[in-house]
């Protein structure tokens, strides 16, 4: 008897790989001739690395009977296998660098013939952008290499191999190799060629490596040229009448290259057989003055962390994804993006190139789980992996070095420090030192150009920007940046501003990245959209890879669009008292030129007037004052303010003309508060009590109905669906406000009536509200009156007990048998909560109940309206004094907060109503600071009015 082996020792190889060319520089275009081979694929799959020989990649091997997959993708996406989420333990045991035995493996066949014109000239490369996480290649029966590094390039020499028709390209692909290891990086381990596969004709005296060399001088004005490149050549720049050898610098005046005014000039690279256009951005990198400075000035990031994703492709994007993502960050105020935690699609900063956002390309490298042995065997200080470090960062280095949007490269992410990241800092220094270094793991700042923290509280970055920190010296030198803050886990994060105000207060801090670009939701028909757990792993992170400012469909976030407003370019100062506001200039290099200054005049959330004001022109970081129109005469009475709106002028690259980029509201009168003289008396009738247009249960003094309106009895309500942020993370060692509310009972809350009493100023409801178990209490008062036509609720509460919990929320909840249509006057039109307000627009806006829900990939409490001053549905108008908080469902929080997908929720038969005076902040504690202490909702006593009568 025999038995089949192959060697599959290169998946446990520390080493690269081998066989591939060096790392060179990408270019997205060229007159030499190319193949994609992308498209259907022929696959199998086995459940281990050594299942099969290699006999599949021989010549006229069948593989009739074989699945197919598409390339670009990932087969756990296309029905084979299942995807898997961890955040940093890797799904496998660890002992470096051997993977299991069971280790699905995918080997691919492409058949394909060369175009009949294909050159017979000069050679052939066959390009790999993208596989997780190991390769083994043969083209028509030989084996060209293996690789790891699965967001990194990578090309063989072919040229000799290929033949007219009938070529088999082969890659057998591992999920788990030993460079598993180095990508625990917080995401869905999603194996398969998910990049480009492309056969490139390389002509003789084709165009090899080459690094565009492209400074400015912001004093002079000047830009100088210099392309280096591996084959001679020239290089000329048409519109700067530049026409010079490679390797010879030029100068000229130039328009420079920011993330503001991405001024690009194109131009050729000319060797004897290849011509590559290039688009070169002038810029200048520094650390200067303790400072990230582009050009001489500092500059602020108002960023955010970019994972790759799509719902159904995972992380195969194509370019008109990428494009929406870039636009997006535009539209939403963003300059920019932390490519966490590997470097993208290259197109992906050919768009930031060319719609101008800055870049912190990050090498693909994390070893996060080996935090849970706190950091023994820790590859990245272990120095039979430093070629393997070495191999990551030159091939993220050389393949996007000539992009001016890449102004700082990043060593990876949380893969804790040691002897390679030295060697990776040190070897990136060499080849490119008009860039910085960022690591955020080097607390000591030995390798790197910035003092880079994680999820830092407000008073921990207000004291690193007043420079108290502590620290060794040069930490204490260096510029401070969150490289992830503000966890958009679920609904939040809150205290976005309050990190703004920061930034912009103290210079050292240059500001932050977000956490992060999407939600890694994969799209389920049972669930919605699917999360860790979701496809039976066995460990797994939840809803921890939904965490994004987007939803996975690429819909803006209240997140978002909150970010969007505290980081916008245009500032309005003062409150327009004395006739005049100032504009103030955030932007770090533009001026005001591109936006115009629109007003408008609201009474009572109305639009009476409005019309245009010059834009003044202060620099960047300057302001200047506008004088505002005289307030439209005859009004009406009732509440009055300006809008002011900066948009844009004309149409730009990433936004039509008329987008809003910058907005404020400057109130003028006051609001008048509802009033109701108590002229009805209770009158007591077989067992009602009618008060006004109310009926009143006798004996329990619930309400039943207003007019002709059924009302579930309002009454008391402490309790919202934990938000992920609300509940914080199980290794957090601070205080979590969600587990703490359900421990004490806070969702199981009692209502006991101690008291119905009336007389001839009204009712007058007793209770005591009380989790099952404690003491604690809250002792609630309903106290009812009315005139002919409306009824006035005033609810009293006093805290009884050692109330060491704040409440969730204080108000009440009531029930409408229907209702579909929303019409209020407050904040809107989106949800708000006490630290994620700022893009919260006081007017009249309408919706429907279900389109108020915002649909959290875990179900949690959402949909709540600010600032409200009245609300009508389902037939009532509901006033309220002071302004109240409103949400409308057609299920209650209880259902809500049961519901682990959006499929979970069913609809009932009524619509639940919450009538809140008050709610807990957000905070970003699913990772990151719980709510500030001023957005606490402590338990004191409070009272508070609503109004009711018929809408209409």
């Amino acid at each position: 008897m025999t038995f089949r082996t192959t060697d599959v020792s290169y998946v446990e190889d520390v080493s690269p790989g081998r066989g591939a060319l060096p790392p060179r520089a990408r270019y997205a275009g060229s007159d030499a001739r190319s193949l994609s081979l992308n498209g259907s694929w022929r696959f199998r799959l086995s459940a281990t690395a050594d299942a099969e020989d290699d006999s599949f990649a021989a010549e006229g091997y069948d593989a009739g009977d074989w699945a197919e997959v598409r390339v670009p993708g990932h087969w756990v996406l296309q029905g084979h296998g299942a995807p898997r989420y961890t955040n940093h333990l890797y799904p496998f045991p660890v002992d470096p660098p051997h993977v299991p035995t069971e280790n699905p493996t995918g080997d691919h066949l492409r058949v394909f013939d060369l175009p009949g014109d294909w050159p017979t000239a000069g050679d052939a490369s066959l390009r790999f952008d993208g596989v997780e996480s190991c390769a083994r290649v043969w083209l028509n029966g030989t084996e060209l290499g293996e690789f790891k590094g699965s967001r990194l390039p990578h090309e063989f020499a072919v040229g000799r191999l290929l033949r007219p028709g009938g070529n088999v390209l082969a890659v057998r692909v591992h999920q788990w190799s030993a460079g598993s290891y180095l990508e625990d990086q917080d995401q869905w381990w999603l194996p398969g060629i998910f990049r480009e596969v492309t056969l490139l004709h390389r002509p003789p005296g084709a165009v090899g490596d080459f690094f565009v060399h492209a400074s400015y001088d912001h004093l002079t004005g000047e830009g100088t040229l210099r392309v280096d490149s591996e084959v001679a050549g020239r290089v000329t720049v048409p519109e700067l009448g530049i026409d010079a050898a490679t390797g010879e610098a030029v100068t000229a005046a130039v328009e420079p290259w920011t993330a503001e005014t991405p001024r690009l000039y194109d131009g050729v690279l000319a060797t004897g057989g290849e011509r590559v256009p290039l688009r070169i951005g002038f810029r200048t990198v520094a650390l200067e003055d303790g400072l990230i400075k582009v050009n001489g000035r500092a500059v602020l990031f108002k960023g955010v962390n970019r994972h790759e994703w799509h719902p159904d492709q995972g992380r195969a994007l194509d370019v008109a994804t990428m494009r929406e993502d870039v636009l997006l960050m535009k539209r939403h105020n963003l300059n920019a993006v932390r490519t966490s935690h590997y470097p993208p699609h290259p197109a992906f900063l050919d768009l930031c190139d060319e719609l101008g956002l800055w870049v912190v390309d990050e090498c693909d490298l994390e070893t996060h789980g080996f935090t849970e042995q706190d950091w023994r065997d820790n590859p990245v200080d272990d120095d039979r992996w430093t070629p393997a470090l070495l191999d990551r960062a030159a091939r993220m280095v050389e393949r996007d070095k000539n992009h001016p949007s890449v102004i700082v490269w990043s060593l990876g992410n949380e893969a804790g420090t040691g002897r390679g990241l030295t060697a990776m800092a040190e070897w990136i220094r060499a080849r490119d030192p008009g860039r910085l270094v960022h690591y955020e793991g080097d607390r000591e700042c030995r390798d790197t150009d910035v003092y880079s923290r994680m999820y830092a509280f407000h008073d921990e970055v207000e004291r690193i920007g007043q420079g108290l920190d502590g620290g060794p010296r040069k930490r204490r030198e260096l510029p401070f940046v969150l490289c992830e803050y503000g966890h958009a886990m679920g609904n939040g994060p809150g205290g976005l501003a309050e990190y703004q105000a920061l930034f912009e207060r103290y210079e050292r801090l240059q500001g932050g990245f977000v956490w992060e670009w999407i939600d890694h939701g994969i799209r389920h028909p049972g669930f919605g959209y699917a999360y860790g757990g979701d496809f039976g792993e066995e460990l797994h992170d939840g809803n921890f890879v939904c965490d994004g400012l987007l939803f996975p469909d690429r819909t803006p976030s209240p997140g978002l669009v909150e970010y969007k407003k505290v980081i916008e370019p245009v500032r309005f100062e003062g409150d327009g008292a004395d006739g005049t506001v100032r504009v103030v200039n955030r932007y770090d290099f533009a001026d005001l030129s591109a936006l115009a200054l629109e007003w408008s005049y609201q009474v009572d959330g109305e639009t009476v007037q409005d019309g245009v004001l010059t834009m003044p022109q202060p620099a960047p970081g300057a302001s200047a004052d506008v004088k505002l129109p005289e307030p439209p005469a005859g009004t009406r009475e009732g509440e009055t303010w300006w809008t002011l709106r900066a948009v844009l002028a004309e149409d730009t690259a990433w936004a039509p003309k008329g987008h809003e980029v910058a907005w404020t509201q400057l109130p003028v009168g006051g609001r008048v508060k509802p009033a109701l003289t108590a002229s009805a008396r209770p009158v007591p009738a077989e067992g009602l009590i009618r008060l006004g247009p109310a009926a009143f249960d006798a004996r329990t003094g619930a309400l039943l109905r207003i007019g002709a309106v059924e009302v579930g009895a309002p009454r008391l309500d402490v309790w919202r669906a934990t938000t992920d942020n609300d509940d914080g993370a199980d290794w957090q060692t601070d205080l979590r406000h969600g587990p703490l509310w359900r421990t004490l009972g806070l969702h199981r809350m009692q209502h006991r009536r101690d008291a119905v009493e009336w007389d001839a100023e009204g009712l007058t409801v007793r209770t005591r509200v009380a989790p099952a178990a404690r003491e604690i209490g809250l002792r609630t008062v309903y106290r009812w009156s009315a005139d002919g036509d409306r009824l006035r609720l005033t609810v009293s509460v006093t805290p009884e007990g050692d109330w060491t919990v704040p409440l969730p929320r204080l108000g009440i909840r009531l029930g409408l048998t229907r209702a579909d249509t929303v019409s209020w006057f407050g904040g809107g039109p989106g949800e708000a909560y006490p630290d994620s307000r700022a893009a919260s627009r006081l007017g009249r806006w309408r919706s429907t109940v279900d389109a108020l829900q915002t649909p959290y990939v875990r179900p949690q409490e959402n949909g709540a309206r600010a600032d409200v001053r009245w609300v009508e549905l389902g037939g009532l108008r509901i006033e309220g004094d002071p302004e109240f908080w409103f949400t409308a469902r057609r299920w209650t929080s209880e259902h809500l907060d049961a519901a682990r997908h959006l499929t979970d929720l069913t609809p009932g038969e009524g619509v639940w109503v919450n009538l809140d005076h008050a709610q807990h902040g957000l905070g970003s504690q699913s990772c990151g600071p719980g709510p500030l202490p001023r957005y606490v909702l402590r338990a004191r006593p409070a009272e508070f009015t609503f109004v009711f009568s018929p809408a209409g």
